[in-house]
């Protein structure tokens, strides 16, 4: 059974060079992109039968990112391209210190989403874990989809594995954005954040606190990314791991690629909850590599 990956996919247009702004960008080159399809092809490369149940318009971008997918290994069946829909696009430039900065410009996912319901049970079904971010909650209509399809894992036992990957831009409040990443917090097998994010979802500034108070609220096992500094897991099994040096051009994707191979890993060991531990590592190592390239899987 395949793991299903729940979100969305775009084309990243970015800036293969450091620059003080958008107005100074001069030429953008395409890369597959959207944070749980990142995810997707990552565990996909480790050799785990992943689908990523989501979707593009039916335009040549959809096709596009279809066409890496299939070529990825990732399972497409739920991976809708819908008609008058436009795929959409994020413009990425990198500032002087490394940190990355979008522009998105066309928005599926309430489309794309609303496509699935009709095949949503049934992908669950099928399925053996689900996979998704708040990427797909910040609007009412996705979010509705999201919570359905983890309502349905739940109560057909399968793990759910979440990283929150806040985008506040996307919200009307940080509040909002909060409440609705802790909500799916409870039952999860595995949440992963980085530090800020574990700050926002608990309130606490130490990580391992932080990473206490998710485990406090339901998760089963907790990650918390800590950039150059590595990563530490609690909960059923625990672990510190130091960061990887890097040659850093871009830190796109870092965290998706650490996520991917989580997911990876646990799939490939039936979600057996000391895998997570036995991945770490590699899941630090990955981040770190995925920080020396300017796309997120390429």
């Amino acid at each position: 059974m395949p793991t299903l990956c729940l979100g969305e996919a775009l084309v990243d247009l970015i800036c293969e060079r450091r620059v003080r702004g958008l107005e100074d960008a001069d030429a953008f080159r395409p890369h597959f992109g959207g944070a749980v399809a990142n995810v997707a092809v990552n565990a996909a490369r480790l050799g785990a039968d992943v689908a990523l149940a989501g979707g593009a318009g039916d335009d040549d971008w959809g096709h596009w990112l279809r066409a890496r997918l299939d070529a990825a290994g990732v399972r497409t069946d739920w991976f809708k391209l819908v008609a008058g829909c436009v795929t959409p696009v994020a413009f990425v430039t990198t500032d002087l210190e490394g940190e990355p900065a979008f522009q998105v410009y066309g928005d599926s996912i309430a489309a794309t989403m609303n496509a699935l319901v009709p095949d949503l049970d049934e992908a669950v079904a099928q399925c053996d874990a689900l996979v998704f971010s708040s990427n797909t909650l910040a609007g009412e209509e996705e979010a509705e989809v999201t919570m359905r399809a983890r309502e349905r894992a739940l109560h057909a036992g399968r793990p759910v594995l979440f990283d929150p990957n806040l985008r506040l831009g996307r919200w009307r409040s940080v509040a909002a954005a909060v409440a609705a990443a802790n909500a799916c917090v409870p039952d999860a097998l595995l949440v992963r954040c980085n530090r800020v994010e574990a700050e926002l979802l608990t309130g606490e500034r130490d990580a391992e606190r932080a990473a206490r108070a998710l485990l406090k609220t339901g998760a089963r096992l907790a990650v918390v990314t800590l950039g150059a500094d590595g990563a530490l897991l609690r909960g059923d099994v625990a672990l510190d791991v130091p960061g990887r040096p890097a040659s850093v051009v871009s830190t796109v994707g870092a965290g998706d690629a650490l996520m991917g191979v989580l997911v990876g890993r646990l799939a490939l060991a039936g979600f057996y909850p000391p895998a997570a531990a036995a991945a770490l590592p590699d899941a630090v190592a990955e981040s770190s590599r995925a920080t020396e390239r300017w796309g997120a899987v390429e």
